[in-house]
């Protein structure tokens, strides 16, 4: 253990004690400064144990559930991110409703005695959908992401601006919770111009979020990229790299207060992998060296919750041996409280560590959250995507998804050909998985985590129609890739060499399934819409069994719960109770296989798995 001065550690342990009651302690509303190295409250030094919670990724009837369970875990700060895609979906057009309300969520934070650290972008990484970015700004294809490009400079002034509205007034300095701010995130693993750092730096200043701690956050090895003068540096590391990561901070700014930006105590999935699981115990020793350091610190995740939608990202890095990985659905991440918000044993190690370290009894945990079994019920309704069509747009060449703005979803291309023909179909690099057919008859599909860019095609005397149905399986959210936003086919098709002309374009965002017609209950095969229905007496929380399903995502009661794929490891939906209702509940599956038997139940814990290896929560 490292020695600290006789004076500060009894200041220290004072500041600990006295925040077990914040009626003793300076208030959630007070705020926090820097005097050297040390984050000062009410005149005294002050220890930062916070967790990460992201609000958009949580129903918001179940916020002030997690937020009393972060008080149960002994936390006195929650960190969020706030997802700029959601708040402003189109070009100057927002939306802090409903679960975008992040006004809201961190008044109830100041409500249940936390502070809160704001990571506002306009990156996040995340594992969210294109680190953050609206998909408009790929639409442009003279804007530049992460640059001192004027336009999109003008973009990211426009929605702090606009943040700022919502956030300004609860900053600590006006009576607020927010103690501290983000500038950018991670920048230093992508780039090193502190020129754009600054712009970022004073837009945040500017829409009046720079009036508490300001600060950046990156990797050990990356901190020299992109840290400010007068902006607190923070580190970010994983289970293991503690006391080597502190050690780079301290050389790289000795005079600062020490804090762990994101620990990772836990980790995400990819599609087509095995469900991660993380050693709790050597995480519980590493959170017990770092309180007893007196250092700060960020739990990654203490609650991950689940990426409804299509806003999954996906990583791909520089190195030529690296893939596109699109993560899953859920966002676990091993995390003290699994995706549903409920304690797995981690949390009542981590909640052991800060009560030993704080000195303090953290309150009792919340009544749990009740969950249910629902019995196996069929989908008896099916209508074909063919009959689903909307007005098509003709194009000469295929374009992404963006230049007909579309942000999510499918996009499906049409063209006809004449036969008779035997050769490779080029798609070029897919963004990110179509299926083929050739008269509505699957001949096959193009998956970018292969690396696979063309398929081979065997055409009959005659004309056919030919439809490349393209799934955006999820932006790249980290790496060098991350600027290239672009989704659905973006290169030139063509068939035996040649190039394929007079295209037909169908924007499928999938926002509802209010319009869907043509249902029947006779089988219909390749892509298509699945009905049924379940009724319920009572709600509670569930994890809907997709195992019945190959590729698709389903909504229940309009909501889209998210992915479905048969690669694993994820094979079930996290169905939270506010999302349904007492009588009757609709789900709707789109599956681009035919499914044998179209069931679905509902089950109390989730199912992991793959088709080469079973795992275990």
């Amino acid at each position: 253990m490292t020695s600290r001065p006789k004076t500060i550690r009894m200041l220290t342990a004072a500041c600990l004690l006295a925040w077990a009651s914040l009626s003793t302690c300076a208030s959630a509303s007070t705020p926090i400064t820097i005097e050297g190295a040390h984050f000062i409250r009410a005149g005294k030094p002050h220890q930062i144990i916070s967790g990460s919670m992201d609000f958009q990724r949580i129903p918001r009837a179940y916020w002030q559930d997690r937020l009393r369970k972060a008080r149960a875990m002994g936390l006195n700060a929650i960190t969020t991110y706030v997802y700029w895609n959601l708040v402003e979906p189109t070009p100057g057009q927002f939306d802090f409703s409903g679960g975008n309300d992040v006004a809201a969520f961190v008044r109830m934070a100041r409500n249940e005695g936390l502070d809160v650290i704001v990571r506002p972008g306009p990156y996040v990484c995340a594992e969210w959908e294109a680190g953050g970015f609206p998909a408009w700004l790929f639409a442009d294809p003279h804007l530049h992401v992460r640059t001192q490009d004027p336009a999109y400079l003008q973009a990211v002034e426009r929605y702090f601006q606009r943040l700022g509205q919502e956030l300004s007034p609860l900053m600590a300095a006006r009576g607020g919770p927010i103690i501290a701010v983000q500038v950018e995130n991670e920048y230093g693993s992508y780039g090193d111009d502190r020129v754009y750092m600054e712009d970022i730096h004073q837009a945040l200043v500017s829409a009046g979020l720079g009036t508490g701690i300001l600060f950046t956050s990156d990797g050990a090895d990356e901190l020299r990229n992109d840290t400010l003068p007068g902006v607190l540096a923070v580190v970010n590391f994983g289970t293991g790299e503690a006391k080597g990561a502190f050690a780079t901070l301290a050389t790289f700014r000795p005079d600062q207060p020490k804090m762990a930006g994101e620990y990772w105590a836990g980790w995400f999935d990819h599609w087509g992998e095995v469900h991660a699981q993380t050693d709790a115990k050597l995480q519980a020793k590493e959170l017990a060296w770092m309180l007893s350091q007196g250092y700060s610190l960020n739990l990654y995740m203490f609650e991950g919750g689940t990426t409804f939608g299509f806003m999954n990202g996906a990583n791909l890095q520089g190195n030529p041996t690296d893939h596109y990985a699109p993560q899953t659905t859920s966002y676990d991440y091993d995390a003290p409280l699994d995706e549903a918000g409920r304690p797995r044993p981690k949390f009542a190690m981590f909640r052991a560590v800060i009560a030993k370290a704080t000195g303090s009894t953290p309150p009792p945990l919340p009544s749990p959250t009740p969950f249910m079994d629902v019995p196996a019920f069929a989908l008896p309704e099916s209508a074909s995507l063919w009959d689903n069509l909307p007005t098509p747009i003709s194009v000469d060449q295929p374009r992404p998804m963006e230049q007909f703005g579309q942000a999510y979803g499918y996009i499906l291309y049409r063209t006809h050909v004449s036969g008779a023909i035997r050769g490779q179909l080029y798609l070029g690099d897919i963004r990110d998985y179509a299926s083929v057919y050739v008269d509505h008859k699957l001949v096959g599909t193009v998956d970018r985590r292969l690396k696979q860019v063309s398929l081979p095609v065997t055409l009959d005397a005659g004309t056919h129609s030919l439809d490349v149905l393209v799934e955006n399986t999820g932006r790249i959210n980290y790496g060098p890739h991350l600027a290239d936003g672009r989704a659905g086919l973006i290169d030139p098709a063509r068939l035996d060499g040649k190039l394929l002309h007079g295209w037909q374009v169908y924007p499928l965002p999938m926002a509802s399934p209010d319009a869907i017609r043509g249902w029947t209950t006779q089988t219909v095969d390749g892509p298509a819409f699945h009905r049924g229905h379940f009724k319920l007496a009572t709600l509670a929380d569930t994890f809907l069994d997709m195992t019945a399903f190959g590729k698709g995502f389903a909504w229940v009661n309009g909501h889209n719960l998210g992915r479905i794929w048969d690669i694993g490891p994820q094979r079930s939906l996290y169905l939270p109770a506010p999302w349904l209702q007492q009588g009757d509940n609709t789900v709707v599956v789109f599956d681009l296989r035919t499914p044998e038997q179209a069931v679905v139940h509902g089950v109390r814990q989730p199912i992991w798995w793959r088709s080469d290896a079973k795992v275990s929560q």
